[in-house]
Parts: structure tokens; sequence; C-alpha cells
């Protein structure tokens, strides 16, 4: 068994929310959120921040830790246990740039109902739910600013 940990975001500007569409030689399709892995010498929010800026160009700040979510996934000879810190997030632009060699294809921001069914993977559309209803929250309370 291998354990790994990510951390990615759930970036909103103006209410609608960044996915990355990625295709890995089409063996790998589908629309996700911006995520990747933790380097050395690195925080978890540093890893957040860095990855959606590496990955759809976006300078974004963080609002909220999320929470985990976990999976396993398997490579030669071994399973891969995956835990992904998350993170709730406030874009600067409508503007993203995918990156290409990531594969990613295409980005995108989504009304929250059009993301959820975009989303490929279960795991992602329950952080997605949790950091809409946190979106929502902080703007009610006024501690949303900049939109």
């Amino acid at each position: 068994m291998i354990e790994a940990t990510s951390c990615g975001g759930v970036v909103i500007f103006r209410g609608k929310i960044l996915l990355l569409y990625k295709n890995y030689r089409n063996k790998y399709e589908g629309w996700v959120l911006p995520k990747g892995t933790v380097e050395a010498g690195e925080d978890y929010q540093d890893t957040a921040l860095r990855e959606v800026k590496e990955e759809a160009g976006i300078d974004a700040r963080i609002m909220k830790y999320i929470g985990k979510s976990q999976y396993t996934f398997n490579v030669p000879r071994d399973t891969v246990e995956k835990d992904v810190h998350w993170y709730l997030m406030q874009g600067s632009s409508y503007y993203s740039k995918p990156q290409r060699e990531e594969f990613f294809t295409d980005s995108g921001y989504y009304k929250f109902h059009e993301a959820y069914h975009l989303l490929k993977f279960a795991n992602e559309k329950q952080i997605l739910e949790k950091a809409y209803n946190e979106y929502q929250e902080l703007k009610k309370r006024n501690q949303w600013n900049g939109e």
C-alpha cells in the first residue's frame, strides 16, 4: 500500500465554480476540480494554491478548509491510498488557462448545478456541495468580499 496526499481547491468567482477537463490519452477523461501532490516542505494551503495556479492559471485566495476526501486506485503491483484536503477559494477572475502538460484540455467556470453534473467523481461532487454551502453562508454573513 502506497499512501499519498494531495490538496486542491473549489474555486468560486462571482458565484461560479472552476472546473478542468482532463483527457489523458483517451484513457482518462472528465471534468475535475484542481488538485495535486504535496511537495517537500509545503504546507497543505500552499499546495492547494500552487496547484490551482499551475493547473488553471488562477490566482486564488483561501477562504476556508472544507474537508478531506479519500479514495484508492491501483497502479502496477500496488494500491495507492490517497487523501485529498480541500479548500474553498475565491478566484481572482474568469480567465483560466488549462495546463496542457498535465493533459488538461479545457477549463471554465460553471453554475453550481452545471458543475455538479459535469464532475466525474462522486467524492468531488460531495466536496463541491459542502464548499458551495459554505460559500453561500459566507456570502450571507458578508464575509465573501470582492464580488
